[in-house]
């Protein structure tokens, strides 16, 4: 067997090098449970959103699977965002029960509050296949403007 002139042999014929990635692994692993990195990862709130900005407006998406756009109410007021609603839970037939449950039905709603104040007048929404996308333009009042200087 060929050994290499260059790696140290620690206990058990295992490479120095081996040995310390092993240190590496079980420090991390301690420290992340000290500081209290969980393996346990806390619940999505329903829906879960994005929400992005530009100079022009802010967008927001939500995942709305099997919600019906008559069940969504969207709410702007100042800079203050609303997306509530409710899902219904799947009817089963006669005789079925379910296996496993993992989606969620009842009533939700998120609030966020926005950047800046926006036109509430020209905001649209539109939900295709279960993402509900929503554009909300700045108003005109809130939009930075340049100011000129004058000569004196």
């Amino acid at each position: 067997m060929f050994r290499s002139p260059f790696v140290r042999r620690g206990r058990f014929g295992r490479s120095s090098w081996t040995e310390m990635e092993q240190l590496q692994r079980e420090m991390n692993r301690l420290f992340s449970s000290a500081f209290g990195e969980s393996r346990v990862q806390t619940p999505v709130r329903y829906p879960a959103m994005n929400v992005w900005t530009s100079e022009e407006s802010v967008v927001v998406t939500a995942e709305l699977p099997g919600v019906k756009p008559e069940d969504v109410d969207i709410s702007v007021v100042n800079d203050t965002l609303t997306v509530s609603g409710s899902r219904q839970p799947d009817e089963l037939q006669e005789g079925e029960r379910y296996h496993r449950r993992e989606r969620n039905f009842g009533r939700f709603s998120r609030t966020f509050q926005l950047p800046f104040q926006v036109d509430s007048d020209q905001v649209e929404a539109i939900l295709e296949k279960g993402v509900l996308h929503v554009s909300l333009p700045r108003a005109e009042s809130d939009k930075p403007r340049k100011i000129a200087i004058q000569h004196a």
